[in-house]
């Protein structure tokens, strides 16, 4: 019977010591283990950070997304779309920034209503997300950006028009 590699079962434990702490009642943990789970990389852990995108504190909710953006799977894309609604800015941020990342085009009519967000920041995420995402549909809606009142808006804008007009 052959031995398990060590590296093997040392991503293993981290894996469900992370799930755990997610699933703990301490603030600290919850996030700790959001921001981890991101970096492990595993898609065993995208049901519980989905679920976490509902958490009562914003730490949890941010770091939930960005994780889920960094395991970079297609079962998140609805949660991470809900998340576009929610009632932080950085939570809004990190949503868009993980669609962008995944690149699903589910993302790109619910990106694009986000333009009418009160924040540039969330505004010029959407427009970052739709350059990497780079379905053509968001052209016209991001030339309608460059007439923002944010210079930095603007910019990810004219930006995402450049990304997709070089997509294949």
């Amino acid at each position: 019977m052959a031995e398990e590699d060590p590296t093997v079962l040392v991503r293993e434990e981290r894996l469900h010591r992370y799930l755990s702490m997610l699933a703990s009642g301490d603030l600290n943990d919850r996030w700790r283990a959001a921001d981890a789970l991101g970096e492990l990389g595993d898609s065993r852990a995208v049901r519980l950070l989905a679920e976490a995108l509902e958490d009562e504190y914003v730490e949890v909710r941010w770091k939930a997304a960005r994780a889920l953006g960094l395991i970079d799977g297609r079962e998140s894309v609805p949660p991470l779309i809900q998340s576009l609604g929610d009632a932080s800015p950085w939570v809004r941020m990190g949503a868009a920034w993980a669609l962008g990342n995944i690149g699903d085009p589910r993302a790109v009519e619910p990106l694009i209503r986000l333009f009418d967000d009160p924040k540039p920041r969330v505004r010029k995420m959407a427009a970052r997300a739709l350059g990497r995402i780079g379905n053509p549909r968001a052209r016209e809606p991001l030339v309608r950006l460059l007439g923002d009142t944010n210079r930095d808006v603007k910019a990810a804008a004219r930006q995402a028009i450049n990304d997709i007009g070089t997509e294949r």
